[in-house]
């Protein structure tokens, strides 16, 4: 396997998690995205939360810069499906009490046992969907 292949996702994870732990280091918050986004709307120390937000998207937007493009949105699936899509990762993440990045990043680097079952729902439903969307649901 060559270094570009590799390399990228190994420095994407260190720095998320050196990111997530310095958030919780220095502000005693976890660096769950879904958290920040309700507190950004419902709850105090917006400023930091806004900042927090700007950073996924500007560090996104500096690696595509980087590698030359920007990924691609998927075309041909049923927007619809989208918006269902997104409606229930909301719905799961407050039934969740947070969302894969609080609870499967920052969780399970505590050692919760919540996370622990949340990132198993997670993933299994994960698993479970794109096997019947590739396979029972015909859509490619």
């Amino acid at each position: 396997m060559i270094a570009e292949t590799w390399l990228p996702p190994l420095a994407g994870g260190l720095l998320i998690g050196a990111a997530a732990a310095l958030l919780l280091v220095l502000t005693g918050r976890i660096a769950g995205i879904s958290g920040m986004l309700r507190g950004l709307v419902l709850g105090p120390e917006r400023g930091m939360r806004m900042l927090f937000l700007l950073g996924l998207v500007l560090g996104a937007g500096l690696m595509g810069y980087g590698q030359g493009s920007l990924p691609q949105a998927r075309s041909g699936f049923p927007p619809v499906l989208l918006v269902l899509g997104g409606l229930l990762v909301g719905l799961g993440s407050g039934m969740a009490r947070g969302c894969t990045s609080g609870h499967g990043v920052c969780g399970l680097a505590r050692r919760s046992r919540r996370s622990v079952i949340a990132v198993g729902i997670f993933m299994g439903t994960a698993v479970l969907t794109t096997y019947v969307v590739r396979h029972l649901g015909g859509i490619q």
